[in-house]
């Protein structure tokens, strides 16, 4: 593999690459470390479609979960003090020959991107009345009843098919195929499993741990400032079995606040 090769992926997935990875195998430990798979940002349409299509498809990993949703996320790094006179949050579709949709986002700056044969034919993007480098837009699947800070497993088994599935769209399928046989395989939720330390999971503060609770039964999950690590493949973890996530005392400094919106 060719090392421009190599730095591509990089982008696509996080990996590290050795200094002389231009004179190794693919497949040698010298060459590549993939460490996680980059959250993809959610553009077009025709990759919101496919993210609906695997939540349908995965739906008994969260049965409870009545629907894909779609949140906007301030990024960790930019200021989150409001801004005076500024608009409210607004996201729409829109596409060719003038096609708009607005999305409506409740408090918790969360929606519902409907299916739209018309914004489909349009070659729609989301558009945020916002920079768009200062926001992401990322799906989420959360059954209801828990609280903000317990995710369930099965959620993020279905959130994982969600991601690969949007991502896959996003990176068109030359590119798909060029991850596929760097991983040995298309599964990518599985490739993350407890040897490579689980698949990570983005938090909206710094993380003092994640636990992983079912029954009796614990275990302590990596944690990495505002993410965490689990493996979705493991059979001995129920798709009800619950990560527990206590975060940092809150020190004032901009960001740290744990919320979900803006």
């Amino acid at each position: 593999m060719r090392l421009p090769s190599i730095l591509m992926l990089a982008m696509l997935v996080g990996v590290n690459v050795s200094a002389s990875a231009a004179d190794t195998r693919p497949d040698s430990p010298e060459s590549i470390h993939i460490n996680a798979i980059r959250k993809p940002e959610v553009r077009k349409y025709t990759a919101i479609v496919a993210g609906l299509d695997a939540f349908e498809r995965h739906h008994r990993m969260a049965p409870s979960a009545d629907a894909l949703r779609f949140r906007v996320e301030r990024r960790a790094w930019t200021d989150k003090t409001p801004k005076p006179g500024e608009a409210p949050l607004a996201l729409r579709l829109e596409g060719k020959d003038d096609l708009v949709l607005p999305l409506v986002l409740n408090d918790a700056f969360e929606t519902i991107v409907p299916r739209s044969s018309a914004a489909l034919a349009a070659d729609s993007e989301l558009v945020l009345n916002r920079k768009r480098r200062m926001y992401r837009v990322t799906p989420l699947v959360r059954s209801p009843g828990l609280p903000e800070n317990v995710r369930r497993l099965g959620d993020l088994r279905l959130e994982c098919h969600v991601l690969v599935a949007i991502g896959k769209e996003e990176l068109g399928l030359m590119r798909t195929l060029f991850v596929n046989s760097v991983l040995l395989t298309p599964n990518w939720c599985n490739f993350f499993n407890a040897e490579r330390e689980g698949f990570q999971f983005d938090t909206p503060a710094t993380l003092a741990r994640a636990t992983l609770r079912e029954g009796d039964r614990t275990k302590d999950l990596p944690v990495e400032e505002r993410n965490f690590r689990v493996a979705l493949n493991d059979p001995d973890w129920s798709d009800d079995a619950l990560i527990e996530l206590a975060f940092e005392p809150v020190t004032g400094t901009a960001g740290e606040t744990p919320r979900t919106g803006p």
